[in-house]
């Protein structure tokens, strides 16, 4: 009986063994398969390996054979995952900011049973990004769950929004939970955000992923939809500065032609841009006006103008002016 049994999984285990010990620079004979069959207690003939193979190759694997000259063998030649696509994905996985390092390390060991053992040392590799802080909340993961499932229910959903305190812990932003229809998902500037409507608020706002917790979905269909509509999703998050929330205003800037790319890379190919005389050009952009948009600007120093609206270059004076007076007044 205890044989039956094993000969019904002679084939996953063949399977798991092509799939885990053989590539093209590593394949399996025969006798070698027979070898392994026997140490997990599965007896087997030449005859049966070869009958095996075929069968396996018939319902759709790519298993080859090498000639005897090459020194012969089997191994898996395809794979769901090239190891080029494994790599693009671990690199993704390791510099991903709102994904845990534990949770990072799972993902990566579960992409490396993808491809065989040889291929997956290949894989161990650390991905170094200049400043990169890692996520610290673990229930990330649920959190994503949920929030997609709330967006194909069609359902509001409630949560707790947290944020760093003194001690290095991340605690809840206020005591109420927050309640809001969820729209879409965003991945901007390194971080993952929902897209959401805040019906007491009466706007569309944006929260960090990695940052809510306790995400339960409720019965109450979402609310928004109209406004979620006449969104352009690429055009919010692009005129939003660091996903913080601001003024809305179109800005007229100037700046010289060499910033041209500066300027696209960050508003988008489709603002008009003009030349202004000079080597100069102007541009409008929509923006959410806010501290980090002043930054933005100040990181530019004075090769790039406000030209307009007036509210905008004031703020701007402003904002300089408060940031002058810590440091020239002492």
């Amino acid at each position: 009986m205890a044989r039956a049994s094993g000969q019904k999984l002679k084939l996953l285990y063949l399977v798991k063994i092509l799939m885990e010990e053989t590539d093209e620079d590593h394949a399996v004979s025969t006798q070698e398969l027979i070898a392994r069959l026997e140490s997990l207690g599965i007896a087997s003939e030449r005859k049966s390996i070869y009958d095996d193979i075929s069968c396996l190759q018939q319902f759709g694997y790519d298993i080859l054979q090498l000639p005897s000259r090459q020194g012969g063998g089997y191994y898996m030649a395809g794979r769901e995952f090239e190891l080029a696509e494994l790599k693009l994905l671990v690199d993704a996985v390791q510099s991903s900011r709102f994904i845990t390092p534990r949770k990072s390390r799972e993902l990566i060991g579960k992409l490396e049973k993808l491809t065989s053992r040889y291929d997956a040392g290949k894989l161990r590799r650390q991905v170094h990004v200049v400043g990169r802080v890692k996520a610290d909340n673990e229930n990330i993961y649920y959190g994503i769950d949920a929030l997609h499932r709330a967006i194909q229910d069609n359902r509001q959903i409630t949560f707790r929004y947290l944020e760093w305190n003194g001690d290095k812990k991340l605690v809840p932003r206020r005591e109420q939970s927050y309640r809001v229809s969820p729209w879409a998902l965003i991945w901007r500037e390194e971080n993952y955000y929902l897209l959401a409507w805040d019906a007491s608020a009466g706007m569309m706002k944006h929260y960090r992923v990695d940052k809510m917790a306790e995400v339960e979905e409720l019965p109450e269909g979402r609310l928004g939809q109209e406004q979620y509509q006449e969104l352009d999703l690429a055009q919010y998050a692009d005129r939003t500065f660091g996903m913080f929330g601001g003024r809305e205003a179109t800005v007229q800037l100037r700046f010289p032609e060499r910033l041209a790319g500066v300027v696209l890379d960050r508003f988008g190919r489709d603002i008009p841009l003009r030349g202004d005389g000079e080597g100069a050009l102007l541009a409008r952009v929509d923006v959410m006006v806010s501290d980090q948009f002043y930054g933005w600007l100040a990181g530019l120093g004075d090769r790039v103008e406000v030209v307009s609206p007036s509210w905008v270059r004031e703020g701007y004076c402003d904002r300089l002016r408060v940031i002058l007076e810590k440091y020239c007044d002492r």
